[in-house]
Parts: structure tokens; C-alpha cells; sequence
């Protein structure tokens, strides 16, 4: 294998030309190693075309372009009025390039070179090193991937084999049942045969009696004989007993498999920054037990439909009425009046802590700033609906068509359109067309929720609008009126509640769907628009009494 001679101390560098001297010098334009006696050589009368330099400082003469102009100069310059093209001093010097301006091509070099070292440090040091923890990381999982997927088959086979125990008991114990039955049986028909038995005995003594009557001769024995044929002539009734009979239910395979369990669906979330290695930690916090109602804001409103908190404290509500309401703890800092003096479909703060309200009037989603109210966002076909500003400041607006045939989620960056969600991957409306509430709310790992009321489901999708999961309610002695979903959120841990209006409590799922447990010990009436502030807290609106129930539901 060739080494190289730069890098390599195996050997002491030889001279190109004889290949026996110990090298000395260096041409740093043909970029040859020369011993002395080789130099003269390797000149031979073209001092120009040559740069000799001692060895060590070998590749430190800087080869400048040959101009395409002046064949026999090397341009050291870059005309800045010129795309920076090189040029000689003779360009310079010409009326092409009159009153122009220089840089030297030396100055260009040096910074190149130092932006040149800066990447090597910062891909040898950082870039580098993220990609193999990257690449090791995602081999480890591959590694682990079967034995992860084992456990999952383990664990339905247990489930299987737990079945078969339980359907084994349930077969043993019919058996048991068919088993009673039979001995109660054979006692009812014994028992009758025992009666029959009795009367046939009977019977037979009374024929060997008339039988000894009909020999006498005597008168008085004859007449005084008493039939009693007409007893004997009622049978007694037959006992029927009919066999139990075993009625086998239809096997539905469908609900046997969701009697079964639940595998969840492959999701797959792709991750902003990926080289960024200071991402802050979410620590884990529990459900209580209890949740406790912590306070309960007065607000005035009938029809209370919405609440939105703002991290200092600020709590925004939205009713029946043309008036937005701010409170702080339960005092009233600021009303906010609408343009079109209609109730406000829905309320939204932005991440600069403006005001955002959306009016199905006017078919328009209005900014206030600063106590200015502008039209953000306008509308042609579609009336806006329910509204959630995400975590990188993008607004989710729930919408409907004029005619009330199609609803859409539709996603903005400022107020340009950046995304909408209508089909899923069969065509088919992932929401219900009318212009029924749709709240909708956006979950830490980017999934976005709808709650679709009249549907009665909770539809989540992912950030690319496809179809995780939908949520129809849970299965509940207690809560047996229709789900039909209000308000949506989410929180720190990535758990999904919302507001089951007719049942009087809030669902928790988790991300996946799941369903964890109800809110409904906190005397909730009617619950609607529902949010969480940063610290978990949440805040839910009962539509009829006006109240914003401050409730505490995590550890």
C-alpha cells in the first residue's frame, strides 16, 4: 500500500527524481520532493514555471489564477463591480474596469480559510459526533427491535392463554350446570315411575282378587263385588321434561378482537432541531386520585362557551354576548367589544399575548393589539370556527362551508395558508359538514385534536393530517347520555381532555386514544370550553351558570 509521504514516519521522504537522496526541498507548484543536486534538474532553465521552497515549508506558496485576459500575469485581485472575477494589475489598469473596486485575493484566501477551519472544527467536534450518537442510537433500536416486538407477542399470547383459562371455566362450569340438571331429571322421571309402578301393583292384586270372586258360588259375594275400573281408568298425567338445550352464540370476530385488546397504531413524529442536544426535559406528573376544585370565576355570561389563560395570570372568556372578558384571578381587567357587534365564535392568544377572535358574521378572524381590533385573516366560501394558536406560533382554525356541507382544518403562519386537513387517505371527510363546534387544540407531540360534536367523536391526526385515531366515549352505568365532545386541550404530559357536555365531566386520554379516567367529582355543570396554563391547571366553562371551575387533576 502507497503511504503518504506527509503523514506517514515509517520511511524517510525520498526525492521524487532520483528516488535515492534524502529530500531537501520542495516545488510548491509542481509539488515535487527534491534533493540538492535534483533542484538544478529539475529547473532546467524554467526558473518561472517553478517555486522551490526549503521541505518544511512546503504548500505554503499561494498558486494564484492565471488571468484569461493577460495569458502571461496571475490575477491577485477580485473585481467587487464585477461578480468578483478575477483580475491581473493590468485589468486593473484598463478602461474595463475604471474606477471599480478591489479586493485582494490573499485577503479572500485567508478568511475562506478560516471559515473552512471553522467548519472542519465544527463538523469534526459537533456535527460529526450528534450524527454517530444519531446513528448509534437508531442501531441500538433496530438491535432491540425484535426483542421488543417479542415481548409484545408474549404478552397477547399470555392474554390468549388467559382466555383459554377463563373460557376452559366457563365451560367446566356449564358442564357442571348440565350435570345438576341431569340428576334433577332422573329424579322427576324416577319419581313418576315409582307412581306408575305403585298403581301397576295394585292392579295386579285386584285382578288376582276378581279372578278368586268369579270361582264363588255364594250370592251375597257376588253382589257386594265393588268395580273399581273407573279408577284405575284415570291415567295419571304424563310428566313431559324437556332436555336443556345449549344455544351457541354467534362468534363476531370484529368484537371479539376489541374484547380482546387493543394494539395500538405505528406513530411516527418528526422531530424540528434534530442537532439541537439542550431540548428541555418534561418531568412526569401523575393524575390524582381526586381531582380538587381549586377556585370559580363569576363571570357573568350565559352561554359561556370559551376560556384561553395567558401565562401572567390573564384569563379570557367569550359567552353569548358581543364582549370579550379579561379577568385576573376573579376581577375583570378589560372588555374587548367586537367589530361586527355579534358573539364571537372563538377567543385565542397568540405567543405575543395579542387578542384573536374569530366571527362567522363576517366571516373574518380579527387581531387586537394594543386595544386596535384589525382583520387578520378574511374568508371566501368558509366561515371560521374554533381557534388554537400552537407551539411554534402557527394558528389552527376549524372552518365550515358556507353551505354546511364541509368542514376543514386549515393551518396559518401569520395569515398565510400553510396547510389543511379535510380527507383522510381514503377520500374520505375526516369531519362532519356542519357548522356544529369543532374545538380544536394541538398536542405536545404536534398532533391535532377536534373535538367534532355533532359526530360525536374526537378526531386526532398528525402534523402531516394523517389519521391516528378516533375517540367515540367510554363505556360508562353512569355517564349513559350521547358523547358529544365540547372543548379540547392538552397539557404538559401529552394527556387529551375534553368537556362531555351532557354527562357533566371531562374525558382524560392519552395520546394514543387511550381513555384514563373522568373529571366529575368537582360538581361540573354543563362543561364546555375547557384549557390548561403551563402549570397544569385546568380551567373549564359551564355553559349555563357562567362559572370558570379552576380545577387541580396532576400531582
Amino acid at each position: 500500500t502507497t503511504m503518504d509521504p506527509y503523514s506517514s514516519a515509517q520511511d524517510v521522504p525520498r526525492c521524487d527524481l532520483c528516488e535515492t537522496a534524502i529530500v531537501h526541498s520542495y516545488c510548491d507548484f509542481c509539488h515535487f520532493n527534491l534533493c540538492k543536486p535534483c533542484v538544478v534538474d529539475h529547473i532546467s532553465g524554467e526558473y518561472e514555471k517553478h517555486k522551490i521552497v526549503p521541505f518544511q515549508d512546503r504548500r505554503s506558496t499561494l498558486i494564484y489564477p492565471k488571468c484569461k485576459t493577460h495569458l502571461h500575469k496571475n490575477c491577485r485581485f477580485q473585481c467587487h463591480d464585477c461578480n468578483n472575477i478575477f483580475v491581473c494589475s493590468s485589468c486593473i489598469a484598463s478602461e474595463q474596469h475604471g474606477r471599480h473596486k478591489f479586493v485582494e485575493i490573499t485577503e479572500v484566501y485567508k478568511t475562506k480559510k478560516e471559515v473552512i477551519k471553522k467548519d472542519a472544527e465544527e463538523l469534526e467536534n459537533h456535527i460529526s459526533p450528534t450524527y454517530e450518537e444519531i446513528a448509534l442510537h437508531l442501531e441500538n433500536q433496530l438491535a432491540d427491535l425484535d426483542g421488543e416486538y417479542e415481548k409484545l407477542t408474549t404478552t397477547i399470547t399470555k392474554q390468549g392463554e388467559q382466555w383459554h383459562r377463563e373460557i376452559d371455566i366457563v365451560i367446566n362450569k356449564m358442564k357442571t350446570e348440565i350435570s345438576d340438571i341431569k340428576v334433577k331429571h332422573r329424579v322427576i322421571l324416577e319419581k313418576h315411575l315409582d307412581e306408575i309402578k305403585q298403581i301397576q301393583a295394585l292392579m295386579k292384586q285386584t285382578l288376582l282378587a276378581i279372578k278368586e270372586i268369579e270361582k264363588y258360588i255364594e250370592v251375597s259375594s257376588i253382589i257386594e263385588y265393588s268395580s273399581k275400573i273407573s279408577e284405575f281408568s284415570k291415567i295419571p298425567p304424563k310428566v313431559q321434561v324437556s332436555l336443556p338445550t345449549f344455544i351457541p352464540k354467534p362468534i363476531a370476530r370484529e368484537k371479539l378482537y376489541s374484547l380482546f385488546g387493543q394494539i395500538t397504531p405505528l406513530s411516527t413524529a418528526t422531530e424540528e432541531n434534530g442537532l439541537s442536544l439542550n431540548q428541555p426535559t418534561i418531568s412526569v406528573k401523575e393524575l390524582l386520585d381526586e381531582p380538587e376544585l381549586v377556585a370559580t370565576i363569576q363571570t357573568g355570561y350565559e352561554d359561556l362557551r370559551s376560556v384561553t389563560c395567558l401565562n401572567n395570570g390573564r384569563i379570557w372568556t367569550n359567552g353569548k354576548t358581543n364582549y370579550i372578558k379579561c379577568f385576573m384571578v376573579d376581577s375583570l381587567l378589560q372588555t374587548i367589544k367586537t367589530q361586527s357587534e355579534e358573539r364571537p365564535s372563538d377567543i385565542a392568544v397568540d405567543s405575543n399575548g395579542d387578542l384573536l377572535y374569530s366571527d362567522g358574521t363576517t366571516k373574518t378572524v380579527y387581531k387586537v393589539n394594543n386595544g386596535q381590533t384589525e382583520a387578520f385573516i378574511r374568508l371566501q366560501g368558509w366561515k371560521p370556527g374554533m381557534l388554537c394558536v400552537t407551539s411554534t406560533g402557527d394558528l389552527l382554525v376549524s372552518m365550515f362551508s358556507v353551505d354546511e356541507t364541509q368542514s376543514k382544518v386549515v393551518r396559518y403562519f401569520g395569515s398565510t395558508e400553510k396547510q389543511t386537513v379535510q380527507f383522510d387517505d381514503e377520500g374520505k371527510p375526516l369531519y362532519s359538514g356542519n357548522d356544529y363546534i369543532k374545538y380544536i387544540g394541538e398536542n405536545r407531540n404536534h398532533d391535532i385534536c377536534v373535538a367534532d360534536s355533532e359526530a360525536g367523536v374526537v378526531v386526532v391526526v398528525n402534523q402531516d393530517g394523517k389519521l391516528r385515531w378516533r375517540y367515540t366515549g367510554h363505556a360508562s352505568v353512569t355517564k349513559n347520555e350521547p358523547f358529544k365532545p365540547r372543548g379540547i386541550t392538552t397539557d404538559s404530559q401529552s394527556h387529551i381532555l375534553t368537556a362531555d357536555y351532557y354527562n357533566h365531566c371531562i374525558h382524560i386520554l392519552d395520546q394514543n386514544g387511550q381513555f384514563l379516567r373522568y373529571i366529575d367529582k368537582c360538581d361540573l355543570n354543563n362543561p364546555f370550553g375547557v384549557c390548561v396554563d403551563n402549570d397544569d391547571n385546568l380551567f373549564v366553562c359551564e355553559y349555563y351558570n357562567g362559572n370558570v371551575k379552576r380545577i387541580k387533576y396532576l400531582k
